[in-house]
């Protein structure tokens, strides 16, 4: 049994399918193939039904992928505990973010990021926040950025900032006020993003009622904040937004952004790891750039966490 035998098993299990497992290690599919029957063959056990479409595990092949994580995870330790002693910062790492922090964090930080750390091969993949859970517990993801909390038992989170929502809301929505109160909302005014996006659940959680009326002309949810807000401009609702959306704004646009009173509504957007990360290093660098560069954009004190949990 060899450490190379447990990576192709792992890949097989992943995707299902062993010519796109060959692509994913870099040998061909035949070299794989073999290596796997080997290692079937030194255990007495079939690992994959292959009669099925997609290839599945086994029963006992799914035991065997659990304990070849933990093989393969701890043979990695090695090199981490090798690469921290050096005091070398590189490698691939696979970050994962949620697409309502994507737009605004990442141009914030990554090309600070890549300077400071050239040797380091970063690979940002946008995932919604259960997609970043389940690939951060199989070791898909080595690190990711999202709202929290979670209390996911496995998932560890340092807080990088605290961002408010603030309001985008036309003159026909306004009411003269200059700062809004979480009271002020009508589930019914609000367009909203779609299912799956945490920040939707934010705004959900601020409302004192999420029914929305029955009788009401249409219903839509977008996946885009730009879409909200020119519908918001035609006079069709209002929305909430993200604090370092709101920057990026028009002038125009800018002028229909109402803050909160204090204690403002706000989203803890935190780095999150699997408990058993073995990148340790590379993580700590990616909090020191980041917390750095935002710092000076983000200063609020008064801040009223919400979660991005939807509460049952």
């Amino acid at each position: 049994m060899t450490i190379t035998q447990l990576n192709y098993v792992l890949a097989v299990a992943e995707h299902q399918n062993f010519t796109l497992a060959a692509e994913k290690c870099f040998v061909t599919q035949p070299t794989l193939s073999m290596q796997i029957q080997k290692l079937e063959e030194e255990l007495d056990v079939k690992i994959f039904d292959r009669n099925k479409k997609p290839i599945q595990l086994t029963e006992v092949g799914k035991q065997i992928v659990i304990q070849a994580k933990n093989i393969v995870n701890e043979s990695d330790r090695i090199k981490d505990i090798v690469d921290q002693q050096k005091g070398f910062i590189g490698g691939e790492f696979k970050l994962g973010i949620i697409p309502t922090v994507t737009p605004t964090i990442l141009p914030m930080f990554l090309t600070n990021f890549i300077n400071k750390y050239p040797k380091v091969n970063l690979i940002i993949e946008e995932y919604n926040t259960e997609e970043i859970i389940y690939k951060l517990k199989n070791g898909q993801l080595d690190a990711a950025i999202a709202a929290t909390p979670l209390l996911e038992q496995d998932i560890k989170e340092i807080v990088l900032y605290y961002e408010p929502f603030v309001g985008y809301i036309p003159e026909a929505y306004r009411n003269e006020k200059t700062e809004m109160d979480p009271e002020d909302l009508d589930i019914n005014d609000i367009l909203l993003l779609k299912d799956g996006h945490c920040f939707r659940n934010g705004i959900l959680n601020i409302c004192k009622s999420s029914k929305t009326d029955p009788n009401r002309k249409f219903e839509l949810t977008s996946g885009s904040f730009e879409t909200l807000i020119k519908l918001s401009n035609e006079g069709l609702g209002v929305t909430l937004l993200p604090y370092l959306h709101s920057l990026n704004l028009n002038e125009v646009d800018k002028k229909n952004i109402i803050p909160f009173k204090d204690p403002k509504p706000s989203r803890e957007v935190s780095l999150i790891y699997f408990k058993s990360e073995l990148k340790s290093h590379i993580i700590e660098a990616l909090r020191n750039v980041i917390s750095g560069v935002v710092r000076g954009a983000i200063t609020f004190q008064d801040v009223k966490i919400i979660s991005p949990k939807l509460k049952k």
